[in-house]
């Protein structure tokens, strides 16, 4: 990276529209020299994919799959995560993507999902958490936990500590966790996390789940990267995915065509899965676009981010999931 490149960046990077629209990904791919995101033949890395039937997910899994990994995609719906699979394969030209069916924020179907992948693999080698949805009305998981919140933090918490011991057979691992640039709107606030019915709003909800998301990043790579395991999130930018046309369709309508493509908006999702050098050698970091990002934007954000707050979003979590790390 050059002095020209940082000053570009830090430009596209103020402006936020220009750092997060498809605007962003160009540019940055041009001056900072980027080469394919999976350049390095996978074949033997085995690869678990939440979220991956559709949008940045599948993206994802296919770039990986062309690389040689094995991959398992994990959905919520049967009949589609089967017909997705299908077609990755297809696509890919790859035997060897699997599928698993499980609500995310299901914690009992999580468990199943879990002995279910350790029954086929012995190792993982990433462990990508992307599955969650944008929802307008608020709903409840099987177990009383409020779904964005159980389908985002407390869910894919529990799956990785299932999937530990995978993980750490194949050290170097990796855990990552796709959050969003919305989080930099909200500060980690607890007793916050679970909105209630009377003031839910799906926007906000998503927004503190993802600010969650950030910190268990550094929380858990805090505590697994001796064990060979390196924790990592990233936000993909604004993409042109059908959950934003779904959750969000005047945004889309106005944004239009500075959108990003699902593959831009992977992009950095594969290259932190894939690639050696930073990746690795910077963990616990928060990315966009192959660089690390700061986590807060605005003064009330680094306020709330306390050492306190930070225990008590690990010891909520820890209590929800029933996991241990």
């Amino acid at each position: 990276m050059s002095a020209l490149g940082d000053t570009i960046d830090g430009a596209l990077e103020w402006s936020v529209v220009g750092s997060f629209t498809r605007v962003g990904a160009a540019v940055r791919r041009r001056v900072d020299h980027w080469e394919a995101a999976a350049t390095r033949d996978l074949s033997g890395r085995v690869v678990v994919v939440t979220g991956a039937t559709s949008g940045i997910g599948r993206a994802a899994a296919l770039a990986l799959a062309r690389a040689g990994a094995s991959v398992e995609i994990v959905g919520r719906d049967g009949t589609r995560t089967a017909a997705a699979a299908e077609a990755l394969r297809e696509e890919s030209r790859s035997a060897s993507v699997g599928h698993v069916v499980a609500n995310t924020g299901d914690l009992e179907a999580v468990r199943r999902a879990a002995a279910e992948l350790l029954a086929r693999h012995s190792r993982i080698d990433v462990l990508i958490h992307n599955a969650g949805a944008l929802d307008d009305v608020r709903g409840e998981s099987p177990q009383g936990i409020e779904q964005t919140v159980a389908s985002q933090v407390v869910g894919p918490f529990l799956l990785t500590a299932l999937l530990l011991p995978a993980l750490e057979a194949a050290g170097p691992a990796r855990v990552l966790w796709v959050s969003s640039g919305g989080m930099y709107s909200e500060p980690l606030a607890v007793d916050r996390l679970e909105m209630p019915a009377s003031a839910y709003d799906g926007v906000t909800a998503y927004a503190r789940a993802k600010r969650a998301q950030v910190t268990l990043t550094e929380l858990l790579d805090e505590r697994l990267r001796d064990r060979g395991v390196v924790v990592q999130s990233m936000h993909p930018g604004w993409a042109d995915t059908p959950g934003v046309a779904r959750s969000l369709p005047t945004f889309r309508r106005v944004v239009g065509p500075l959108l990003r493509t699902p593959d831009d908006a992977a992009d950095t999702l594969v290259w932190l899965a894939s690639a050696d050098g930073a990746p690795l050698q910077q963990p616990g970091r928060f990315w966009h676009d192959r660089r690390p990002r700061p986590t807060h934007r605005l003064a009330k954000t680094r306020r709330a981010d306390t050492p306190s707050e930070r225990q008590r979003l690990w010891d909520w979590v820890v209590a929800k999931s029933g996991a241990t790390v």
